[in-house]
């Protein structure tokens, strides 16, 4: 089984984002906290496709030298746990083996790296963590959230998760989690 034993940086990309959360093109017009984001490139593409969003994550409080060093040191880590693993994945689309998969996660790595001074300086970086965020009551109207709150059950207490999801409750009219707090644990890469 997949297991992780401390908090990794993985960043996935717009179009990953985008099948997830099947977010709609009614969603573009939506005020959008991405939280736990890391180093995933959603932001910097959807603020090119003109959307307004904002990641909130512990991880801002690094500067991109230091965030490239903790990508570095996980990387080959988190790339030999899904080979040894690789069977409890759904291999889909660009992600049809461990190498491509750990391709799309450095090319979503790398735009987020290309954005982050830039993103911070505008406010779209926002340091900050579950289950108590930085934001006024719905200051978004979707929020997001992929993977965390259920790859690290083991990191994390039962009073955390039931925290960080009314957290997402406050400060969103609307949540979307990965995976869907309704359905079956599926493995996602």
């Amino acid at each position: 089984m997949f297991t992780l034993d401390a908090i990794v940086l993985w960043g996935r990309s717009f179009d990953e984002y985008r099948r997830m959360f099947a977010l709609t093109d009614a969603d573009r017009h939506a005020r959008v906290l991405g939280c736990a984001d890391g180093p995933a490139s959603f932001n910097a593409d959807a603020t090119r496709r003109g959307m307004r969003v904002t990641s909130c994550d512990p991880l801002y409080r690094c500067d991109a030298r230091q965030i490239r060093d903790r990508i570095a040191a996980t990387f080959d880590q988190i790339v030999d746990e899904t080979r040894r693993n690789a069977d409890e994945f759904v291999w889909t689309g660009e992600t049809l083996s461990v190498d491509a998969l750990a391709c799309v996660r450095t090319a979503a790595m790398n735009l987020f790296l290309d954005d982050y001074k830039a993103g911070r300086r505008e406010g779209r970086y926002v340091d900050g963590e579950l289950p108590s965020l930085p934001f006024a009551n719905r200051a978004f109207d979707l929020a997001l959230c992929s993977h965390f709150l259920f790859l690290y059950t083991k990191q994390l207490s039962q009073d955390f998760h039931i925290a960080a999801v009314r957290e997402l409750r406050r400060v969103a009219g609307c949540m979307s989690l990965l995976p869907p707090l309704s359905s079956d644990t599926v493995g996602y890469t």
